[in-house]
């Protein structure tokens, strides 16, 4: 039996214990995540730099799971464009059974192991890309598919699993695996599993952006304002980075027409906003390069 699929001794009574002494207990198991996860910090380095390079050459980051960790991979995919202003493109999600199965459960779908091959065919995976296997167990197998697939045409291949040595693991090139130890409810890896799949995806994708320079010290330079809130943060931003007042970060954001990117290169290259346009057009919407470059010329 996986670890994730056994018992765990410390809940065995869960369900006749006063709530908050329950919820301390689960506290007690959440914070040994955060642990396994430091045990792991070499592995997820590797595969971020890995990303790193294989974005850079034109290739595109793509998660691929079933249930819980096929949810997890489309939403760290789903947030890469509005907190960083890249192509939904660059990163992607992939979940057996499609997009319905984001909010119903499709569980059947996870036992196709061809289903997972035929997939990333769909998104013309090539070997310019970095394909992430997601799966607690590491036996599923659609996911393994995947990644057979993944790997058989070149594609840089990772997974993110909470048991070791597991048939996934074996099937990529770089394996990471947090075991965080039974689940508070046996089985249920929505729970401690999902955590680390969650801390491990953030890391992956957060990283990868900040080396690719789609951060400006730990600033999101990239960020699409598309309501109030993330306007304000803008104004803060440029205030920050350009050490102006707020006025006068409004005022340049307003000529940017709110393009956040755009008004950080007029600001500190002191240019209008056809060339700020113009050199981010160069420097695939990177800040500082578009800034060097117009200071150079």
């Amino acid at each position: 039996m996986t670890t994730t699929e056994q018992a765990n001794p410390n809940t065995s009574e869960i369900d006749r214990l006063p709530t908050l002494e329950a919820l301390r207990i689960i506290n007690a198991e959440d914070q040994k995540v955060a642990d396994a996860i430091e045990q792991v910090l070499p592995a997820i380095a590797k595969t971020v730099d890995a990303i790193v390079e294989r974005l850079a050459r034109g290739g595109r980051l793509i998660y691929v799971g079933t249930g819980t960790s096929g949810r997890l991979g489309v939403l760290d995919a789903s947030e890469c464009p509005p907190t960083f202003g890249v192509s939904p493109e660059l990163v992607q999600g992939i979940i057996a059974g499609g997009y319905e199965a984001c909010y119903k459960a499709v569980e059947a779908s996870e036992d196709d192991r061809a289903a997972g091959a035929t997939d990333l065919q769909a998104r013309k995976v090539n070997a310019n890309d970095v394909v992430i296997g997601i799966a607690a167990s590491g036996r599923t197998p659609y996911t393994i598919g995947a990644v057979e697939y993944a790997r058989h045409i070149g594609a840089l291949t990772a997974c993110i699993t909470c048991n070791a040595n597991t048939a996934l693991a074996a099937a990529v090139e770089i394996p990471i695996e947090p075991i965080v130890g039974p689940e508070v409810i046996a089985g249920s890896t929505r729970l401690k599993s999902g955590t680390a799949q969650k801390l491990v995806l953030n890391m992956l994708s957060t990283m990868a952006m900040v080396r690719l320079g789609y951060v400006k010290g730990n600033r999101m330079a990239n960020m699409q304002t598309k309501n109030i809130k993330l306007r304000e943060r803008a104004v803060s931003i440029v205030k920050d980075e350009c050490n102006v007042d707020e006025a006068e970060a409004r005022a340049v954001l307003e000529a940017a027409d709110w393009k956040l990117p755009v008004a950080l290169v007029m600001q500190q290259a002191n240019v209008k906003r056809e060339e700020a346009e113009a050199a981010l057009t160069q420097t695939n919407q990177l800040v500082a390069p578009a800034v060097e470059s117009l200071r150079i010329n």
